[in-house]
């Protein structure tokens, strides 16, 4: 009976640790506070050193729970990641994700050397340890205080959160291995790089590919959907791993897969690992902080302090700014992507490892991180927002988006049902533009259900319900927005006519015979805007398009809301294949034409 009773209590325990991180969140999120540094602080204080009296030793259990948690998180971070905006960004992306973290291990390593009186080669395990970021944390305190990143630094950032931790896990251990074993060769080291990134992305295809297959042609009963995505994300990790593959990158690259593929249940899928991965973040956090020790942290907390500064203030920045060197990132930017180095969870799992496979000198590796960590979270974390103003790479939002419901359709992946409740001061309302890809069907009424027909005009408080591919459900959002109203027409434009910022340069290409690369056609106005303009945008704002001008004229929440399109003056400046006259008429019906395109 007493083991029965200690199982007991050790539920209760861990049941009463997580509710606890659970209940901080809602403090951390309205004090700015980073959620990584609550849970951690949680489990210390109910360690052993700290007042629950809590002795926690088990490194299998913690390494498991961090490999689960740690593959939840980058299986939901590819799931969310549409491809289509981190196509443009992936040559910088990979580069900060592989380069990027070897510089910042090599530029750690001489200062953790000389602080911590390590050899070469356990300095440079040091400084592999720290080098990857927590772009998760980064996101979450960004969206918390209701920023909105640059579209080409949030991409860059959002495809190398997914990718440089598979590479940090990857250096990890092959320096592990060199002190264990005590020699190695560069040839062996890139024969394993190559072996686990190749078998690991064929893993992470084929898998994501065989979930989407599955999700689609299995009747999975009601609510099973994302359990069955959760667990098959875990079963691709496990597989890659015992392959001796990159589980990581397989999880990430099956996310993306699955993410960008009409599948059923989408939405349920989404909130069912939202909420698996918020759980596997909180016990994650919560045991590592149990194994921490205030008693031993004191000892190395000096050095510590010395690599952690080194690390934010040269590794990160020097790194950053020689790998995106090549690319047209401007200054502003690349100062804000260095100070994004937040280390978190990652760090302290990694260096955890070393701790299982009982290397020498491994609770200082342990001890060295848990510092780093909670520096980094203190001092970037809680001036990243700030950061990001002073910088110009985050615009604040001026509203939150309408409530959004989404229901599948049983039967088929095409479409699903939409529905929105009908502002006064909407889009939709004020001037009854809704895209040609989606598709009134029904509107609630005074608890009346109506056709669109009968519905006919449709009233402010009406619920509408639309057909809409589901992939493009979130872009019907700004339809039923409040719109403010827009200023005064500029003389210099035709007549009155304006764009929505959210509009593509693509669509303009069959207007004005725009020449565009094909990277630059996805952008939205308010992207070009954004991308080329060294500072936020403010109204009258303009910038050249051959053979048009695009115009600021109006700014919401830091960003352009409405274009003005400039003609040429002369009518001999518009491509001849296109005309001038041609060219007015195909403006007047142009927001019919193209207005969610």
């Amino acid at each position: 009976m007493t083991s029965l009773d200690s199982v007991s209590i050790a539920i209760l325990l861990g049941a009463v640790l997580v509710m606890a991180g659970i209940l901080s969140s809602l403090l951390a999120l309205r004090f700015g506070a980073p959620l990584l540094l609550v849970f951690l602080l949680i489990g210390v204080l109910a360690g052993g050193s700290g007042p629950g009296k809590i002795h926690f030793d088990d490194l299998h259990s913690t390494y498991l729970v961090g490999s689960v948690a740690l593959a939840l998180i980058l299986f939901d971070g590819g799931l969310r990641t549409r491809f289509q905006n981190i196509r443009t960004v992936l040559a910088p992306s990979m580069v900060l994700a592989t380069i990027g973290v070897l510089l910042t291990a090599l530029i750690t390593a001489p200062v953790a050397r000389y602080a911590l009186d390590l050899n070469w080669t356990e300095a440079l395990l040091v400084g592999a340890v720290v080098a990857s970021t927590d772009a998760a944390a980064v996101f979450l305190l960004i969206h918390a205080q209701g920023l909105r990143l640059r579209p080409r630094v949030g991409a860059t950032l959002e495809a190398e959160s997914g990718t440089n931790d598979p590479f940090a896990v990857f250096l990890t251990l092959m320096l592990v291995e060199l002190i264990s074993v005590g020699e190695s060769s560069v040839t062996h080291v890139l024969l394993e790089l190559g072996r686990e990134a190749v078998f690991g992305a064929i893993a992470g295809v084929i898998g994501g590919r065989l979930v989407v297959l599955g999700l689609n042609r299995v009747a999975l009963p009601q609510g099973l959907h994302g359990p069955f995505v959760t667990t098959a994300a875990l079963v691709i990790f496990g597989v890659a791993q015992i392959a001796h593959a990159s589980g990581f990158l397989a999880v990430y690259l099956a996310g993306i897969i699955i993410g960008n593929q009409p599948t059923r249940a989408h939405n349920s899928v989404v909130t069912f690992l939202d909420a698996a991965t918020w759980l596997a973040q909180i016990v994650m956090f919560v045991l590592l902080g149990l194994l921490a020790s205030p008693q031993r942290l004191v000892v190395s907390i000096l050095p510590a302090v010395i690599v952690a500064l080194v690390l934010m203030l040269v590794a990160r920045p020097v790194a950053v700014f020689l790998c995106l060197a090549p690319f047209r990132f401007n200054w502003r930017e690349k100062i804000f992507i260095a100070w994004t180095g937040l280390r978190g969870a990652v760090a302290i799992f990694l260096a955890s490892i070393p701790m299982l496979v009982g290397l020498s000198k491994a609770y200082l590796y342990f001890d060295v991180a848990f510092v780093v960590v909670i520096i980094s979270l203190l001092l970037q974390g809680w001036t990243l927002t700030a950061a990001a103003r002073r910088l110009h790479v985050a615009l604040p939002r001026a509203e939150r988006g309408p409530r959004r419901v989404e229901l599948d359709l049983p039967g088929q992946l095409e479409q699903q049902l939409v529905g929105y409740s009908v502002r006064p001061k909407s889009l939709y309302f004020r001037r009854g533009l809704i895209p040609s890809w989606s598709k009134p069907t029904l509107v609630i009424r005074d608890e009346h259900i109506l056709s669109p027909i009968e519905a006919d005009p449709v009233r402010p408080g009406d619920y509408i319900y639309l057909l809409a591919p589901p992939e493009k459900a979130e872009a019907l959002d700004r339809f039923f927005i409040d719109m403010s109203p827009s200023s005064a027409p500029d003389p210099h434009l035709l007549g009155d006519f304006t764009v929505s910022g959210e509009h593509t340069l693509g669509e303009l290409v069959d207007v004005y015979g725009v020449a565009l690369d094909e990277e630059q056609a996805g952008l939205t106005l308010a992207d070009y805007f954004d991308i080329h303009l060294d500072h936020a945008p403010k109204e009258g704002a303009t910038l050249e398009l051959n053979p048009i001008v695009l115009v600021a004229r109006s700014i919401s929440g830091g960003r352009v809301s409405v274009v003005g399109l400039r003609l040429p003056e002369d009518p001999e400046e518009v491509p001849v294949r296109t005309g001038f006259e041609a060219l007015k008429r195909k403006l007047k019906n142009f927001w019919s034409s193209v207005a969610g395109i």
